[in-house]
């Protein structure tokens, strides 16, 4: 029979359905049990682990934390944080076999190595060119991202750096031509968000999951060791030998598990193993688009979140004294 403790804080899988899918772990729910929000209880439960960290990509733990708060980092990430994007493009010549919107379109989701933060939210129905809110590329005769040429406005050349404006891949091919096919365009960009549209997101995907928990209730020898072995996700299991000499499983990485329930299947294995996911530990994944490191955008949304947090308080604050 499953503890009220593990009802609050496992999801079980069973081979058929997931029990205990829904968060109940709130005030007066379970008696004996102080569901109140606490920030101090919070901050020293809070936990986060780095795993993986790079220049595009990151992996980490958030642990004691709530779905919810771990769910607004990830929409924050995809949809509200700022980068630049090509918004405008300025065609003269365009004999390729790309329609004139479908090339605009391919060139307005190239991810750009600018940071948006050094740049300032241009005003709807403004068609004015001004350094601290647009940059300009021009493209002439080419294949590839590497031959955008940036064009400076104002003093962005002695702002910025030539390595640090310009698409983050120089491996991009934009569009195949013919002999005497030619394609000489001016590109207008723009800071944005992705909530806006999908090229002004600065991540390519922001997820997270569940950290598995695999429990072997009594030891598993031999073939059926073996054969619990390959349900799983290689690395996962483990077959080791115990004093007596005997090769039995052991659970080594449960965070490579996809939960497939896969040994569930077999009935010598049901009831030898209990597989669950740990309701306040998440496997968060950061893949930068390139121009902000992942690392970086966590920060942001963490400030950006805290921030929504102070106008709701203000909000409240003044219907209050109102």
């Amino acid at each position: 029979m499953t503890s009220m403790n593990d009802m609050r804080t496992r999801i079980k899988l069973e081979d058929t359905e997931l029990l205990n899918t829904t968060s109940t772990n709130f005030p007066g729910n379970y008696s004996g049990y102080d569901d109140s929000l606490n920030l101090d209880e919070f901050k020293k439960n809070l936990q986060i682990q780095i795993l993986s960290l790079d220049n595009t990509t990151s992996e980490f733990d958030i642990i004691g934390a709530d779905a919810s708060i771990t769910n607004a980092f990830r929409r924050i990430l995809i949809a509200e944080l700022p980068s630049m994007a090509i918004e405008k493009v300025h065609v003269t010549e365009n004999s390729s076999v790309l329609p004139d919107d479908v090339l605009a379109h391919r060139l307005g989701l190239i991810p750009l190595l600018a940071d948006a933060r050094l740049f300032v939210d241009k005003a709807s129905g403004d068609t004015l060119e001004r350094e601290n809110d647009t940059l300009i590329f021009k493209i002439k005769v080419t294949f590839y991202t590497e031959h955008m040429e940036w064009i400076p406005i104002g003093n962005q050349a002695t702002k910025f750096k030539m390595d640090d404006i310009g698409p983050v891949f120089r491996d991009i091919l934009i569009v195949k031509l013919r002999p005497g096919q030619e394609i000489d365009l001016k590109l207008v960009c723009h800071k944005g968000i992705g909530r806006d549209h999908a090229k002004f997101s600065p991540v390519c995907t922001a997820s997270y999951r569940l950290m598995p928990e695999i429990i072997i209730k009594e030891p598993i020898y031999d073939q059926d060791a073996e054969q619990l072995q390959k349900c799983f996700t290689q690395g996962v299991i483990e077959l080791e030998n115990d004093k007596n000499g005997r090769r039995h499983a052991v659970v080594v990485k449960p965070r490579l598990d996809m939960c497939s329930r896969e040994a569930l299947r077999y009935p010598e294995l049901k009831d030898r193993v209990e597989l669950n996911k740990i309701r306040d530990h998440f496997i968060f994944s950061i893949e930068s688009a390139g121009a902000v490191p992942p690392d970086q955008l966590f920060v942001d949304s963490i400030k950006l979140l805290m921030s929504k947090c102070d106008r709701l308080l203000q909000e409240i604050d003044g219907n209050a004294n109102n």
